[in-house]
C-alpha cells in the first residue's frame, strides 16, 4: 500500500508540475483581433460562424483564387502567395472552422463534408460562382472534396502536400484525443516549446522559422474553442476517406511538394499525379511540409505559370 502511496503521490506531484509550467487558458477573438485581424481581414457570418476571411484583388475577376489552409493552421500562411497574385488576381483566403479566428463549429462537427459545406457557404456569400481551389495538407483535401461534391464551382486544382490518401501509420494524437482525460489538458494547457517542434517538423530548414511565425501559431491555438475542436476534429476524422475518388478528379490539376515533407510523405505526390489524368507536378527537393510559408516565391512562381500568369 505504501508503495501504491508513493506512486499516486508522484504522480500527482509530476501532473501538478506540468500544469504549472504548460498553464496556458484560452484567448478571447477580442485580444487576438487587433494583432491577427488587421486590414484587410473581414468577418462574415456564415454557417453559424463569424468566418475571418480576407478578400483581395480585382474584383472582375471571373475565377477568384481561393486559398485553403491546413492543421492548426490559418489564413495567414498564404500572406507569401497572396502579395504576389493579387495584382492580377481575386485572392480569397479564410479560417476554416476551429481554425485561426473563426473558431469552433456551433454543431461540433468536423467532418470533410461539413468543410466541403463552409466552403461552398463562402463561395455563395461571396457570389462567386467558380473558383480556382487551392489547398495544403488538411486544406487539400478539403479542395478535392469540394472539387468532387460541386465539380461546376472549382475549374482548376491546386494541391500542396495534400493529405487525401491512408497513411501507412495512425496519428498519435488521434489516438491520444480518443482518452477522457486529454480533453481537459488540452483546453487549458500548452507545453512550451511545442509549437517550435511542431513547426520544425513542417519545415525543412527550422532557420526559416520566424519569431512571428511561432508567436502566431502560438496565440490563435489559444483562441477560445480551438484546442477543444482540435480534440473533436481528431475524434471524428476518417484518413483516406477520399483516396478511391482521387482518380475522378477530372479538372485541370497543379500538385506542388516539397520533397522533405516529413509530415505527408513525398510517394503520395506521385500518386496523386499518377490519379489525376494530365495533373501537373512540381517538387521542391529542399522544402517540406508548407512551401508556400518557408518560401512563398519558388512555389507561387510554379502556381503563376500553371494559371498563365
Amino acid at each position: 500500500m505504501m508503495i501504491v502511496g508513493g506512486i499516486l503521490i508522484a504522480v500527482a506531484v509530476l501532473t501538478g508540475l506540468y500544469i504549472a509550467i504548460s498553464w496556458a487558458p484560452e484567448l478571447t477573438v477580442e485580444e487576438l483581433r487587433k494583432r491577427w485581424a488587421l486590414p484587410p481581414s473581414q468577418f462574415l457570418d456564415v454557417a453559424g460562424m463569424k468566418v475571418h476571411m480576407r478578400d483581395e484583388g480585382p474584383r472582375n475577376d471571373a475565377s477568384p483564387i481561393v486559398l485553403l489552409h491546413g492543421m492548426s493552421s490559418s489564413l495567414h500562411t498564404w500572406d507569401g502567395w497572396a502579395a504576389a497574385l493579387t495584382g492580377r488576381r481575386r485572392v480569397i483566403r479564410f479560417d476554416l472552422a476551429g481554425f485561426g479566428l473563426t473558431g469552433p463549429s456551433p454543431d461540433g462537427a468536423y467532418g470533410i463534408d461539413n468543410d466541403v459545406r463552409l466552403v461552398i457557404a463562402m463561395l455563395d456569400r461571396l457570389g462567386v460562382d467558380h473558383c480556382v481551389l487551392a489547398g495544403n495538407s488538411l486544406g487539400g483535401v478539403i479542395a478535392c472534396g469540394t472539387a468532387l461534391a460541386h465539380p461546376v464551382r472549382v475549374k482548376m486544382l491546386i494541391l500542396v502536400d495534400s493529405g487525401g490518401y491512408a497513411a501507412n501509420r495512425r496519428s498519435s494524437f488521434a489516438y491520444f484525443a480518443r482518452l477522457p482525460t486529454i480533453d481537459w489538458m488540452v483546453r487549458n494547457t500548452f507545453l512550451p516549446g511545442l509549437v517550435e517542434q511542431v513547426l520544425r517538423r513542417a519545415y525543412a530548414d527550422p532557420s526559416k522559422i520566424t519569431p512571428e511565425v511561432i508567436l502566431r501559431s502560438r496565440e490563435l491555438n489559444r483562441r477560445e474553442g480551438n484546442r477543444r475542436a482540435l480534440i473533436e476534429r481528431a475524434r471524428q476524422w476518417r484518413q483516406g476517406a477520399l483516396s478511391h475518388r482521387i482518380a475522378e478528379l477530372k479538372l485541370p490539376t497543379l500538385i506542388i511538394w516539397g520533397g522533405r515533407d516529413r509530415l505527408i510523405p513525398p510517394d503520395f505526390a506521385e500518386r496523386f499525379h499518377h490519379d489525376i489524368a494530365g495533373s501537373t507536378l512540381v517538387v521542391f527537393d529542399d522544402l517540406g511540409h508548407m512551401p508556400q510559408e518557408e518560401d512563398p516565391a519558388r512555389s507561387v512562381a510554379a502556381v503563376k505559370q500553371f494559371l498563365g500568369l
